[in-house]
């Protein structure tokens, strides 16, 4: 892969709209994208590389012989066959070139290595695309503001201790959320404890005696009020009842094993990013090594310009192979690195959306038990309304002169009145 289009003597500048593909390419060559937008080109036939467009003029080669390479492209010391695999700027990989006669260019880098740098950017392991080039980006839910969307970064903590990873944010979201379910429960619970303490005052005060002799109609009156007091008080037995059975242990039953389910959720994702972090701990020793074999590389050939000997070319040999095996390792530690990433992403994608359909679920359950718990207690207030219908008729009935004539003709001591004695 040549490093930069300098031009060179014998060589035809790339024509204006090459980009756009009207000129003929000379036959056996390809021209690919790299993922930052980037042309290249491929001869199928030797695969050779080239950022430079060759041409068909005759007597102008397809590129200057420094530039050309007669082995197959190599990306970190990796050779490929036909189209690469991975072109020329692919992120966070150094690409070391492999050049055929001209030993001067052995163990130096592409352009791919500077742009990778401008292109992606590691944070805590993770790569993402850079601020100042980062192309846009679907939503993978648009418009509904989903989990899935805005937590792939880490959160600096408040305490300023390190940071929160943004899965953490949500486990936490979660875990308060069954935390105030169960807070909910227990105040439905202190307020079944309040209607049972009020149920059993109802019921001892109907019990009272006093003002137990009234008599005639509102004497009824009285008794039926305090009866009254007795069927409230079963009513709210009931409601306490029905509070704990429909209210109370619903919500404390809910998810049990909850705190338990996300623990697990925690450690899965939490291991497949240790693991990314691994992968890339791998992948910057590779790429150091690759440095050094480059570099070493680079001064046996640099020894080799100045005297020419066997020894020195078999040691040139040798630390191309070593080169060579520097960027395999490289490009496979990457691939592992890449394949961890995925992996992770993938995770992250479904557990998020599964505690995303787990937050509605719990808030559409409470709702329901809320909603059953007011309409318990509209049921109560017409049960209690119940209990002093009876009395309002009693009262209505109430009648002093009727209930004189009763009590007067129970117990009247004789209607006829005195008069004058006589002389």
């Amino acid at each position: 892969m040549s490093s930069s289009p300098m031009m060179k003597p014998g060589m035809v500048p790339p024509p204006p709209g090459e980009e756009s593909q009207t000129f003929v390419l000379p036959p056996g060559w390809q021209s690919y994208l790299s993922p930052q937008g980037r042309r290249y080109y491929v001869n199928t036939a030797t695969n050779e590389t080239t950022w430079e467009r060759p041409s068909s003029s005759p007597g102008i080669p397809a590129s200057p012989g420094p530039h050309r390479s007669s082995l197959p492209p190599t990306v970190n010391g990796y050779h490929t066959s036909g189209t690469p695999a991975h072109p020329p700027e692919t992120a966070h990989m150094s690409v070391r070139k492999s050049t055929g006669d001209s030993p001067q260019n052995l163990g130096s880098s592409s352009p791919g290595k500077k742009q990778s740098k401008e292109n992606t950017i590691t944070i805590n392991c993770v790569t993402f695309p850079h601020p100042d080039t980062m192309p846009e980006q679907q939503l993978l839910k648009p418009t509904e503001w989903s989990y899935c969307d805005y937590f792939w970064a880490d959160k600096k903590d408040p305490q300023g201790n390190g940071t929160v990873a943004g899965f953490e944010l949500l486990l936490q979201k979660q875990l308060k959320g069954k935390q105030m379910q169960k807070e909910m429960s227990e105040f439905i619970r202190e307020r079944i404890k309040i209607e049972e303490e009020y149920a059993k005052n109802l019921a001892k005060l109907s019990q009272n005696s006093l003002a137990a002799q009234e008599e005639g109609s509102l004497g009824e009156a009285w008794a039926q009020v305090k009866k009254s007091l007795a069927d409230e008080a079963e009513v709210h037995l009931k409601f306490s009842a029905k509070l704990h059975s429909e209210v109370e242990r619903p919500l404390m039953n809910f998810r049990e094993n909850f705190k338990k389910d996300m623990k697990k959720c925690d450690h899965h994702i939490a291991d497949l990013r240790k693991q990314l972090s691994s992968r890339y701990a791998a992948v910057e020793k590779a790429r150091k090594a690759l440095t050094e074999r480059q570099r070493d590389l680079e001064m046996k050939t640099q020894q080799l310009e100045i005297k020419l000997s066997n020894k020195t070319e078999e040691d040139i040999k040798k630390a191309r192979r070593k080169s060579t095996q520097a960027g395999d390792d490289l490009m496979r530690c990457v691939d592992l690195y890449n394949q961890a990433q995925s992996k992770w992403f993938e995770e992250m994608v479904t557990t998020t959306l599964e505690l995303e359909r787990l937050e509605v679920e719990r808030v559409e359950m409470i709702r329901q038990h809320l909603c059953q718990y007011t309409q318990l207690r509209h049921e109560t207030d017409m049960f209690n309304q119940s209990t002093v219908e009876p009395v309002d008729q009693l009262l209505r009935k109430v009648d002093p002169a009727k209930d004189r004539e009763l009590w007067v003709r129970e117990h009247k001591t004789g209607n006829i009145r005195p008069v004058d004695m006589e002389i």
